[in-house]
């Protein structure tokens, strides 16, 4: 057969515990014994009747009633049973306590709100903010009582922007949970509401009652708008301020959660518009501060321009002079060409005497007296004009030369 070690054992029993609906929501009525205070806070005690004992310990910040815990005292306890393994010790993980004399009324609520809490009405996580500039507010309460004079008069100097829609309601007696459950179904069949609040003054705890209804609650909880709870006083805790959004202590503190004041909206946007100023100005001077600095190094980078100017006119009147030294040379150049091509011109050579013999036919030169035979046709160019002529004789080998001329 299987051998087990202790820890598989005590592993199975929590997970048996932990799955038990009966031992994880169970009331256990018994008398306190062996109670334990450490520093830290938690309660460790017995639970005792004629017959039987159970371990019990309520953690801090974790249970309700611990403040009732004397040795000897009668109580109720609402808790879930466990074990602690380490020891394997059977206990009772207690989260209420109250004395074992409540009515049943007391019952009654403890056992709704454990319900509601297991449901995750009161959960913080699913909690909403109240906008911060409300333009429609919701009231549900009394129209005949001071708490709805005294939200219009809060409302009225703190954010006087904000209108006031009152949902009429009874807010005690036997009929007021369901007038207070049809205002909320009025205000959400209105809509277009930012914030709620549910308000009623102080009274007993029968006056109260119709707060603590499972109704109203959770009317509360399925508001579409955020919703300020500020009923009885401020040591009263009701269902219906744990199903809030938030609590407030009184209905005019309820009227300043839900609305911002003007004066201090006022003054907030004075003291920003002199931040925004100061940073304005600081930004401006450090600005010119900048400009001022790329002024200066521009200034400092800036080309010499009347240095560059009178260099400039210096280079052009060097370029003109060089130019028309160039221009002078250059025409002195031309002029002895040219009177060297006048020189060579055969229209100068003509104006001397001499003239040009071409052949009539093809008006090509004729530089040589062989080619030519008497009584041919030649073509005589002076320096101005020509004529026909007849050759009458010919001399090839410079014989007869009139001139004189010799090669």
């Amino acid at each position: 057969m299987p051998v087990y070690h202790v820890s598989q054992v005590a592993s199975y029993l929590r997970e048996m515990l932990e799955n038990d609906f009966f031992l994880n929501d169970v009331w256990v009525q018994g008398e306190v014994a062996n109670l334990a205070r450490p520093g830290s806070g938690n309660c460790y005690y017995s639970l005792r009747d004629s017959r039987a004992t159970i371990r019990c310990a309520m953690f801090a910040n974790r249970s309700q009633g611990a403040d009732l815990l004397t040795n000897g005292a009668a109580v109720i306890a609402h808790g879930r049973v466990a074990i602690y393994e380490q020891r394997g010790d059977l206990q009772l993980i207690v989260d209420r306590v109250q004395p074992e004399g409540m009515g049943e009324r007391e019952l009654r609520l403890a056992e709704l709100r454990t319900k509601l809490q297991r449901e995750g009405l009161f959960d913080h996580s699913r909690k909403r903010a109240v906008p911060n500039f409300p333009k429609r507010v919701g009231v549900v309460t009394s129209p005949s009582g001071a708490v709805w004079h005294d939200i219009r008069t809060v409302v009225a100097r703190r954010y006087p922007v904000a209108e006031l829609v009152l949902a009429p309601a009874a807010v005690q007696g036997p009929h007021a949970a369901f007038t207070l459950m049809d205002a909320f179904a009025a205000l959400d069949e209105t809509g277009g509401l930012d914030v709620v609040i549910l308000a009623r003054g102080g009274g007993s705890l029968e006056d109260l009652a119709p707060f603590d209804d499972e109704g109203v609650a959770r009317a509360v909880f399925a508001s579409r708008a955020p919703v300020i709870s500020a009923v009885g006083h401020e040591t009263d805790h009701t269902i219906a301020d744990l199903t809030a959004d938030l609590r407030a202590p009184t209905p005019s503190a309820a009227a300043e959660m839900a609305v911002p004041d003007s004066r201090e909206l006022a003054a907030g946007i004075a003291a920003r518009r002199g931040r925004m100023t100061s940073r304005l100005s600081n930004r401006l001077d450090a600005s010119r501060a900048a400009l001022s600095h790329l002024q200066s190094r521009c200034a400092r980078g800036r080309p010499d321009v009347d240095t560059l100017r009178q260099r400039i006119d210096g280079l052009l009147e060097s370029a003109a002079l060089s130019l028309r030294r160039e221009l002078g040379i250059r025409s002195e150049r031309a002029s002895a060409l040219q009177m060297r091509l006048r020189a060579l011109s055969p229209v100068d050579t003509l104006r001397r005497g001499y003239a040009i013999v071409s052949a009539p036919e093809t008006g090509s030169i004729v530089g040589d007296a062989a080619r030519l035979a008497p009584a041919d046709r030649v073509q005589v160019t002076l320096a101005r004009g020509w004529f026909d002529a007849e050759v009458a004789e010919t001399h090839p080998d410079g014989a007869g030369n009139r001139a004189g001329w010799s090669e």
